[in-house]
């Protein structure tokens, strides 16, 4: 009797880079690894979306559709080339409009892409409806999406299998049309014997003829165990990465699952020991000047009480490594739980992650629900759909007169349709206004990345990557070439190891970055306005001299891949801005201040 065949889609280039460098891995590096992906058998990939749009534009200064076309052409037509979406956010930092989720999937299915994997980390049915109908109306396949976890350790009110069921029946009877279906657990946290039972309850409403996968991280170490239990249940197809971009943070390996699967009944796509490992040394090759920081390739013990996806896990310890307080990581993962609990239990994925972190590490650094960080104000107001359970109502409160904004019940749809700033027709003057070319594609990446796509066009955005031969013990060999940056001008510093000399030049024109304008200062005021959270300041709405209102913003900073909004603490006048655009901050910074 032939073994059952299992499709495996790997993520590598995706899911595998975002949890592991925070997207952050350059086309012309990687690419050689593809073209061996392909001759070691592989013809189902997940190459884009998710972070992996944005990253290029804010840390690569690479256009996105450029690499998926790229990467077609060295899969060939017939692969399955599959692209990660948040439902109504897509690709974007925040929820699109309808005529810019029709673009998306519009611009997606122009380079390249065969599948949208289609997820609302709240599990609001309403929130998928609109984004499957523009992907099937563009000639996409849609894999709908139930999103897993398990709650912390004394949690509950949803996230078992009763829950589960409830979320796929109300796909089901909602009449949204899909062509798999796929249970995603961002956080690798769902226990093997509930990953069992959920997708068998799903094979037995599905029935037989439909695809049925599962998608998890083993960064809390169960992951072969829950997908060994997924395919026993029922699943065709299960997601997995290569090394080094594969355990820790990431999906399990391609040779360890082959190797667990041995003497069963199952056929991992056909993939053979041998052409997986050629493969996997081609990519240890390509990646090998980037750094892998440690906490990527570790499972922690600590993640089921938080719970924290892989692909967030390591963006924010980078984050806190970057500030000086990553010694605070712990406490900000133990306070995880109450934000989860009190927060309605939305599923740990972006962007709920993202909300769930700022206010974890609000709450650690400023002290418990002192602060409300504006996503998951935003989050537990309903402006972002409906979360599995009502939110604590205290919270709601308490969100509420921090954020100046009433609860709704509105579909977010209909709120993003009326905001003219996320419209084709305000990016299309935009660009216009830049002196940039208005085509579909600069549309996109303008809307979807706001002012750092502009950046990107203009040419102006910042190379952010981070390389240093690794040596698996998380520190780097400082030998090397290396561009620094004293009083606004770069020098290239050639760093020799022990007694060598060390030699300094200007650095080359091509690589020099505009100098930063000195910040728009006034006279200091009495009132000191300061971040909440370590970020990049994205966006200075205010300046010095203007008239504020109590709640309005002055700044916009951009934080593990969400926009956070610094507004003003009362009514008055601008005195001083003390932060430029592209200025990395730290927590507590002074940015602004008021008289």
């Amino acid at each position: 009797m032939a073994k059952k065949y299992i499709d495996v889609m790997d993520t590598t280039f995706r899911d595998g880079f975002q949890s592991v460098f925070g997207g952050r891995v350059l086309m012309d590096d990687f690419f050689p690894a593809v073209e061996a992906a392909k001759q070691a058998g592989i013809t189902h990939f997940e190459f884009g979306g998710g972070a992996r749009f944005q990253s290029l534009y804010f840390y690569l200064q690479e256009n996105a559709f450029e690499m998926m076309d790229g990467f077609r052409e060295i899969v060939g037509p017939d692969a399955n080339l599959q692209v990660l979406s948040r439902g109504i956010n897509t690709v974007m930092l925040d929820t699109g409009s309808r005529e810019m989720i029709d673009l998306f999937a519009k611009m997606f299915k122009k380079h390249g892409t065969t599948t949208v994997r289609n997820f609302d980390a709240l599990n609001d049915v309403n929130n998928l409806a609109f984004s499957a109908e523009m992907i099937k109306k563009h000639g996409l396949n849609h894999e709908v999406v139930v999103t897993m976890m398990d709650l912390p350790p004394g949690c509950k009110g949803a996230h078992d299998v009763a829950f589960y069921e409830k979320t796929l029946r109300n796909i089901l009877d909602s009449g949204i049309s899909y062509d798999s279906v796929c249970f995603k657990d961002a956080s690798g946290t769902a226990n093997p014997h509930k990953v069992y039972e959920t997708i068998a309850m799903a094979r037995k409403l599905l029935g037989d003829s439909v695809h049925l996968r599962l998608h998890t991280h083993e960064t809390a170490g169960v992951s072969v165990a829950s997908y060994l239990a997924a395919l026993e249940a029922g699943a065709n197809g299960i997601d997995m990465a290569a090394s080094p971009v594969s355990g820790g943070t990431s999906q399990p390996d391609i040779l360890t699952m082959l190797h667990a699967t041995k003497g069963t009944n199952y056929n991992l796509g056909d993939l053979k020991l041998d052409k997986i490992l050629k493969y996997e040394e081609r990519l240890k090759e390509c990646l090998s000047e980037y750094m892998i920081p440690p906490e990527a390739t570790q499972v922690s013990p600590l993640i089921p009480f938080s719970p924290m996806p892989g692909g967030a896990l390591t963006a924010n310890t980078q984050m806190m490594r970057d500030s000086g307080d990553l010694e605070k990581f712990d406490s900000v993962i133990a306070a995880m739980k109450e934000v989860v609990e009190r927060g309605g239990y939305g599923t740990s994925v972006t962007p709920v992650s993202q909300f769930y972190w700022q206010q974890a590490y609000a709450n650690v650094m400023f002290g418990p629900w002192k602060q409300i960080a504006p996503g998951y104000g935003r989050m537990v107001l309903g402006y972002f759909g409906k979360t599995p359970v009502k939110a604590d109502d205290e919270i709601i409160k308490l969100a509420s007169e921090k954020l100046n904004l009433e609860p709704t019940t509105e579909n977010p749809l209909d709120i993003s349709d009326r905001d003219e700033n996320k419209s084709i027709a305000h990016w299309t003057k935009v660009l216009e206004d830049e002196g940039l070319e208005t085509t579909d594609e600069n549309i996109f990446i303008a809307g979807a990345c706001d002012q750092k796509g502009i950046a990107f066009l203009k040419g102006e955005g910042p190379l952010m990557i981070r390389k240093g031969k690794n040596n698996n013990s998380g520190e780097a060999e400082m030998a090397g070439n290396y561009t620094v940056v004293v009083d606004g001008k770069q020098y290239s510093v050639q760093v020799a190891e022990g007694e060598g000399d060390i030699q300094i030049a200007p650095a080359a024109a091509t690589t020099a970055a505009p100098a930063a304008a000195a910040p728009t200062t006034g006279g200091a005021g009495s009132i000191e306005v300061h971040s909440q959270t370590p970020g990049n300041v994205w966006k200075i709405i205010k300046n010095p001299g203007d008239i504020v209102a109590e709640g309005d913003v002055i700044m916009i900073l951009e934080a593990m891949k969400m926009e956070i909004d610094i507004t003003a603490p009362k009514a008055g006048k601008i005195a001083s801005i003390n932060v430029n655009v592209n200025d990395t901050v730290a927590d507590a910074q002074l940015l602004a201040t008021m008289e």
